[in-house]
């Protein structure tokens, strides 16, 4: 027992020197850490002593004609379907898909021989009508019949004359001719089908000329006019083609706050109903309009920023802008002519900092 308790004193006293040895060493043989410089205040400084090197645009005037861009749809001139007004059955198709026709050509012939034949009795009735009519008017003239015996059947006679327009006009049903000239779209039916008045039998389109149907902001409601030129471009076809307003709605819409104009275009061949289009229309061209590069200017949530050199150091000036183009933009208010704007390194400028020059334009 005694020789446990010794053991375990010594032990506690080892433990006891070990904590007291790591406090010394702590408290006075430990490396100080120094304080942090104020890593803000050098970059600052740094940024502020040393020229930032960029690119500089010198602003001038130059010409810009003020262009609409819109959005259009290729419209058939004319486009009709091929529907009947009454139900029958189709005894004949004579056009060919896709084809060219003339106005008033036969298309499609519907079974007609039970209006023939009832267009031939009303004939028959008609002629016996007449007849009797003749002899009654003879006797008239002797006193051998009432007037109003002669009155019943002349009008017996007019009756049937009505009869026979309303015939003809059923059989005139049986015939659908194209109402203009145009290209035909694909057959729907086949020789021999029943079709009534809700049939589509194929499409009828007149694609030379075209129309294009657009849409622009309604501030330009005063700028545009019928006969104006447009330009236009489809998917697929790196031609430019034209065309001329010829009509406008006159209300805006209500939902997009637009106006839909109409123009016509001619069609070499190429253009199809149905394409998208981006529209393009000229109004008017400004000679003295300052235009700067569009990376130059900064968009803020509230406004939109350029920075101009100001006595070799930066100065932020808030713009406002019109038009733009593929590079370029218009500035209408905040720049004047000869101003060094900013076009590279904008991230990296603060007010104030000194401006060295790479390139100027």
């Amino acid at each position: 027992m005694a020789g446990n308790k010794k053991f375990l004193k010594t032990v506690v006293y080892l433990i006891l020197a070990v904590v007291i040895i790591g406090i010394i060493y702590t408290r006075f043989a430990a490396p100080k850490k120094e304080a942090a410089p104020n890593n803000k205040e050098t970059v600052r400084g740094s940024k502020g002593n040393k020229p930032l090197l960029v690119d500089a645009f010198i602003v001038h005037t130059s010409s810009l004609d003020e262009i609409i861009d819109a959005s259009g749809t290729l419209q058939s001139n004319e486009e009709v379907q091929i529907q009947p007004e009454i139900t029958g059955k189709v005894t004949g198709l004579f056009f060919k898909e896709g084809t060219q026709v003339a106005k008033g050509a036969l298309l499609v012939k519907i079974y007609d021989e039970d209006l023939k034949a009832q267009l031939a009795k009303l004939q028959l009735q008609q002629q016996l009508a007449k007849t009797t009519l003749e002899r009654q008017e003879n006797l008239l003239k002797i006193n051998g019949i009432s007037r109003q015996d002669v009155d019943v059947t002349r009008n017996q006679v007019s009756a049937y004359g009505a009869d026979i327009d309303y015939t003809r006009t059923q059989i005139q049903k049986t015939e659908l001719r194209a109402p203009f000239s145009g290209r035909l779209g694909l057959r729907n039916i086949s020789l021999g089908a029943i079709v009534n008045n809700t049939t589509v039998i194929t499409t009828l389109q007149q694609i030379d000329p075209l129309k294009i149907d657009f849409t622009v902001p309604e501030k330009y409601r005063n700028a545009i006019r019928q006969g104006d030129a447009v330009d236009f471009k489809v998917a697929g076809d790196s031609h430019s083609y034209k065309g001329q307003i010829y009509a406008i709605d006159p209300k805006i819409d209500l939902a997009t706050r637009t106006i839909k104009l109409r123009a016509i275009v001619p069609n070499p061949g190429q253009l199809l109903p149905g394409a998208f289009a981006n529209v393009q229309i000229a109004l008017r061209n400004m000679p003295d309009a300052l235009m700067i590069p569009s990376q130059a200017v900064i968009p803020g949530t509230r406004d939109k920023k350029v920075i101009i050199a100001d006595q070799g150091k930066a100065k932020f000036v808030v713009v406002e802008t019109g038009i733009r183009d593929a590079d370029n933009v218009q500035i209408t208010n905040g720049l004047s002519k000869g101003d060094t704007v900013v076009t590279s390194g904008m991230l990296q400028l603060k007010p104030g900092m000194v401006l060295k020059y790479n390139k100027i334009n």
